[in-house]
């Protein structure tokens, strides 16, 4: 595929998503449609890249392009590249920051995809993978895209250190995500994780990410209930979330085949065999986090969300 010479600017549209899946610490997540970033891209003469702006950010971003997720993405695609030019980028925040649903890596991929369009060769998504886990680094100090691969593919993906595979799921099957007014920066929920885990911990939570990716393949929802339960992460972040417990027991009393934090919290979600039962969970699970004097807001969104796309 060839761009358009004469093309100097491109906007992209990166969804939100959940990341870890309950059972793929770092590598599992899914495109959530209905919130998400937008990154507008210009091609410029000067070999630099420079944020002009940053909109919709509850707190102030840095605007340095050696600080910011996109930024550094878009630096690591110019040098791996040799482009003799550069980008200059506006962003659109509208994915809360700490919310666990990707804000930091929306910016990052909806920054690469602009980009990537005015590219005189442009690149597939799988090769613009390592650029986003450069830009990822920075907002939460490690390399992992378990929000990174949904994002640039779509869908439910498994995303390892160098490959990004998708994991077909049936059309029917939709998430639930519930997002209370509260931050949980990753910084900190990932530090509730130090300490020392059983062998038993890991064995347990690997059969569970194998029956997941089996019924996921197989379209078999006793397969996915049997599996979608985290016991090695979401044990030791769950007090980090106030009601989070009721709004977990509200999920599964409405019908989810699972439920789990969504990346580092503090948000919610649950799979569903449809979009009916979703739906109808939904204000059990804002009452659990109203309960506990946070208001709320829920998505409801095809498992099978698209990925980022150009506007």
């Amino acid at each position: 595929m060839t761009a358009d010479p004469m093309q100097r600017q491109a906007t992209a549209f990166a969804p939100a998503s959940a990341g870890n899946a309950a059972v793929g610490f770092d590598i599992l997540g899914f495109a959530l449609a209905g919130a998400g970033d937008t990154v507008t891209v210009r091609r410029i003469a000067g070999p630099e890249v420079r944020i002009r702006e940053i909109r919709g950010a509850a707190h102030p971003l840095p605007l340095e392009a050696s600080r910011n997720t996109a930024g550094v993405a878009l630096e690591a695609m110019r040098r791996a590249l040799q482009l003799p030019f550069g980008f200059e980028l506006e962003i659109d925040k509208g994915i809360a920051l700490g919310s666990g649903m990707g804000g930091s890596a929306a910016s990052c991929v909806g920054a690469l995809v602009a980009a990537n369009a005015l590219l005189d060769r442009p690149l597939t998504r799988h090769a613009l993978y390592p650029f986003a886990l450069e830009g990822e680094a920075v907002a939460s100090g490690g390399r992992h895209g378990d929000n990174l691969g949904p994002m640039l593919l779509g869908g439910l993906v498994l995303a390892t250190a160098d490959r990004l595979v998708r994991i077909p799921v049936p059309e029917e099957w939709h998430s639930l995500l519930v997002h209370p007014e509260a931050v949980l920066e990753t910084r900190k929920a990932r530090e509730a994780l130090a300490g020392s885990y059983e062998l038993s911990e890991f064995v347990a939570q690997s059969a569970n990410l194998a029956l997941v990716l089996a019924g996921c393949h197989a379209g078999d929802a006793s397969l996915v209930r049997a599996g979608l339960r985290d016991v090695l992460v979401e044990p030791r972040r769950a007090a980090l979330i106030p009601g989070f417990a009721a709004a977990k027991a509200a999920m599964l009393d409405g019908g989810a085949m699972g439920a789990s934090i969504s990346g580092a919290g503090p948000s919610v979600f649950g799979w569903f065999e449809n979009r009916a039962g979703a739906e109808a969970a939904a204000p059990a699970v804002q009452a659990a986090f109203a309960a506990a004097g946070l208001e709320s807001q829920a998505w409801v969104a095809p498992l099978d969300s698209p990925g980022a796309s150009l506007l």
